[in-house]
């Protein structure tokens, strides 16, 4: 029997099919959902990764393209944050959270020589601290948006005591854009005795030590939790301001 875990192949096709209908048939019982929402989620997904599978195969010989491919990855990223915070137009401005999460991070690794310069190791890096990045920044821009339009009273009280606009704003998007944090801090606390994160299992399915493969996922986890917390903070400073704001449509 082989080791290899996943190996493309007739049993990996069938077992991928029977639990995308499982989900399907679990999504009409229900009723929680279109029943073909997995499955063409499944569809969407496997398209997208044969895609890129071959773009990387050749991106990832040389640096230049490797950062086009990351550079790719950071369009798609603050395209979905945008989409995601329904901000409309001026969800535009979530391009520079993004920016500053991975700006500073990914730097920060290749020139203390952690993250050699190289493809095969600045896109999955860069890649998975992106993601986080995206997601806390969507999530950041959301519940700041939500909260301005569900307690407008208070901000108008605040305003009536002599504080600015974006001091109003501020004292009620704070808290709660402060949970989109929350989701990599219990990552980081729980790592090891909850889960085994995507970076810890690459290294070891890669005949990695469990030390190396330990040490790969504490330098991604650290670095996504200052991409996210920087993200965040500019998220919160544009909404305060008026920049990121409620499309018109979702008001």
């Amino acid at each position: 029997m082989s080791t290899s875990l996943a190996e493309p192949g007739i049993p990996l096709a069938v077992l991928c099919v029977v639990m995308a209908l499982l989900a399907a048939i679990v999504y009409r019982v229900s009723g929680i959902g279109p029943s073909f929402t997995v499955p063409a989620a499944a569809l969407r997904g496997v398209a997208q990764l044969a895609a890129v599978s071959l773009v990387l195969t050749a991106a990832l010989e040389y640096l230049w393209s490797s950062l086009l491919v990351l550079l790719a990855m950071f369009i798609a990223a603050a395209f979905t944050s945008a989409r995601r915070s329904e901000s409309g137009r001026s969800g535009s401005w979530l391009a520079i959270p993004l920016a500053a999460g991975v700006g500073v991070v990914v730097p920060l690794c290749l020139m203390t020589g952690v993250v050699p310069a190289q493809g095969i190791a600045i896109v999955p890096v860069g890649g998975i601290i992106l993601g986080g990045t995206m997601i806390a920044t969507s999530l950041a821009a959301r519940r700041s948006l939500d909260a301005l339009s569900q307690r407008r009273g208070e901000v108008e009280a605040a305003l009536s005591l002599g504080l600015s606009e974006r001091d109003s704003r501020l004292e009620v998007i704070r808290p709660t854009a402060a949970d989109a944090l929350l989701p990599g801090l219990d990552q980081t606390r729980t790592v090891g005795l909850v889960t085994l994160p995507g970076a810890f299992v690459g290294v070891l399915l890669a005949s990695g030590s469990a030390i190396q493969a330990g040490a790969v996922q504490i330098l991604v986890l650290l670095g996504i939790l200052l991409a996210q917390s920087l993200a965040v903070s500019f998220t919160v400073e544009f909404v305060a301001r008026g920049y990121v704001r409620r499309s018109p449509r979702v008001e």
